[in-house]
């Protein structure tokens, strides 16, 4: 009896151990992917500056020991600002039409236009005037009742051939892939109000597991709850004074 109250005993502190190593894991590895990716970002952009000085002029910023000399933080700045001030400066308006017919022009020549392309629409895509992923719906294409949640890339398909059809677009869950459909405009439907592009591509990409739109829905429901017990004591006053004048 001793003895398997022992081992009884070791495997509860074993389980409660490894309870504890998983929920320390769940805590920290958030928080640690996203430091490592702010901070691999943070070296990549911070290195750009040095290194180009280095190319530009070997002799003047030449490495020293391996290594070539700078000033943490001074090429994220120097980034920073070099992207904001091209920003206000396309911008400008005899600017924006410079740009514009350089866009033509790369977008016209051949090889480079693929590449020059692709790299805009992905961009404008998430930011600019012509954002894609701003239309979140509910689209069939396995089966019915079977649902995924995409976005709409193209409201009409009808260059392709296809009427009464848009281009979907399905993002993976725990990945950055996707994949387009062209479906029936029937096989597609809106989602709820209180889910909007962000929490769209927040849910299908974590899998379905955030709960950030059940916190929405709970929210509005004790919204609802407690408008309706503000409701309440007028209705009962009311009562009370009918009853006062029988």
């Amino acid at each position: 009896m001793g003895i398997f109250g022992q081992n009884f005993k070791r495997k509860s502190i074993l389980s409660l151990l490894a309870r504890f190593f998983f929920q320390g894991i769940i805590a920290l590895a958030p928080i640690g992917v996203t430091l490592w990716i702010v901070v691999t970002l943070f070296n990549l952009v911070d290195n750009f500056l040095p290194n180009l000085l280095n190319s530009l002029f070997p002799i003047r910023f030449a490495a020293v020991n391996g290594e070539i000399p700078k000033v943490t933080g001074l090429g994220f700045l120097v980034a920073l600002f070099l992207v904001l001030f091209v920003g206000w400066l396309s911008s400008l308006f005899f600017v924006e039409r410079l740009v514009s017919i350089f866009d033509k022009l790369l977008e016209r020549t051949p090889g480079v236009k693929i590449i020059y392309s692709s790299v805009k629409d992905f961009l404008e895509a998430f930011a600019g005037n012509n954002k894609k992923f701003d239309k979140p719906i509910l689209v069939s294409i396995d089966g019915n009742d079977i649902w995924r949640i995409g976005f709409i890339t193209q409201e009409s398909c009808e260059h392709l051939g296809l009427k009464d059809h848009v281009t979907v677009y399905v993002p993976h869950s725990y990945a950055i892939s996707g994949i387009s459909f062209i479906v029936p405009l029937a096989n597609t439907k809106k989602l709820p109000k209180h889910m909007n592009a962000a929490e769209a591509m927040k849910y299908a990409i974590s899998g379905g597991v955030t709960t950030t739109v059940d916190e929405v829905v709970k929210e509005e429901k004790d919204a609802v709850h407690l408008s309706m017990g503000s409701t309440s004591p007028s209705i009962e006053s009311k009562d009370t004074s009918m009853g006062s004048t029988d």
